[in-house]
């Protein structure tokens, strides 16, 4: 009876999951390490209707994907990315909703939790100088953490680092932790991988903005076109300047000016015109050059007047 019931757990199981990879074009490979049951059941519950968290055995995992490969030609074409991160203590995050929304969300779901003797430290913990009140010394001592007598208690100095990323936590310092109430470390779903419609790629691509692109892409055109005027060779990112470089070549044979190497020629084109009346009487040009300084300057006055004091005094 135990191995029939066990067979159909494992048959749903297959089933469920293969539904899922189906249904949803979008996962998050995510870590459970430290993450308890109650914890997780309110990871599920923040979760609910955008996004579906679904664990199990690695096993399993890898028998319902390599099983659903042949019905699923993304999933096919990424499984041998896809597989070996299903590894360790992981599960899924499945959803059909904005990537960054679910990722928000489970980074709002960690806890705060003290060191445990013999767990590995996720980031820095440091000590922050302070009266410990009349414990014993001994602790300290141990761990060299400079103290002093005031007033009958312990002080705590400065501030004192304990552990770095990656250290193994000791029995001493779990102990000191605890007694001084510091829970130093966070648990939750820990994102590894993003599954996104046959692609797979790390968390970090989900923090890169639009305008972080379009600074990227202005700043690759603007090489492109450095290069390409340099040697010569015209392309879709030089052609502008290149068309800009030959039209004030034309203005510099086409009128008369000291800044001119070309003689006095009778040249005449349309673009001209503008050029050679400012050249032909230099006020124009600082008449309207001063109007548009003037305003300018008018626009900034009537910005700080109305940001000066918003309606309210200093001290109101």
């Amino acid at each position: 009876m135990e191995k029939e019931e066990k067979s159909s757990w494992k048959a749903n199981y297959l089933v469920k999951i293969e539904q899922l990879l189906d249904e949803f074009p979008k996962c998050f490979i995510v870590g459970a390490d430290n993450v308890g049951s109650r914890q997780m059941q309110t990871i599920r519950m923040s979760l609910r209707g955008s996004a579906i968290v679904f664990m199990g055995k690695n096993t399993m995992m890898r028998k319902a994907i390599c099983g659903h490969l042949e019905e699923n030609q993304n999933l096919e074409n990424q499984s041998q990315k896809l597989l070996p991160h299903i590894r360790g203590n992981v599960g899924f995050v499945f959803t059909k909703g904005d990537l960054v929304e679910v990722r928000d969300k489970l980074m709002k779901s960690k806890v705060r939790a003290p060191a445990r003797a013999g767990a590995i430290a996720p980031l820095e913990v440091v000590i922050p100088a302070q009266n410990t009140g009349p414990e014993k010394t001994s602790f300290f001592q141990a761990l060299s953490i400079p103290t002093k007598m005031s007033k009958g208690t312990i002080e705590i100095i400065n501030d004192v680092p304990i552990l770095k990323p990656g250290n193994k936590v000791g029995a001493s310092e779990a102990t000191l932790l605890n007694m001084l109430n510091i829970s130093p470390f966070s648990y939750g779903l820990q994102i590894q991988q993003v599954y996104d419609s046959g692609s797979i790629f790390s968390p970090d691509i989900l923090d890169i903005k639009p305008e972080d692109l379009r600074a990227k892409f202005q700043a690759g055109v603007a090489n492109l076109a450095a290069i390409s005027l340099e040697i010569g060779y015209p392309t879709l990112a030089s052609v502008p300047h290149s068309i800009a470089n030959g039209f004030r070549n034309l203005l510099a044979i086409a009128h008369d000016s000291p800044l001119c190497i070309a003689a006095v020629t009778e040249v005449e084109f349309k673009e001209t015109e503008t050029v050679k009346e400012f050249i032909k009487d230099p006020s124009k040009f600082a008449a309207a050059a001063a109007s548009v300084t003037a305003a300018k300057e008018e626009k900034k006055e009537e910005s700080e007047s109305e940001d000066d004091d918003m309606g309210f005094g200093l001290f109101d």
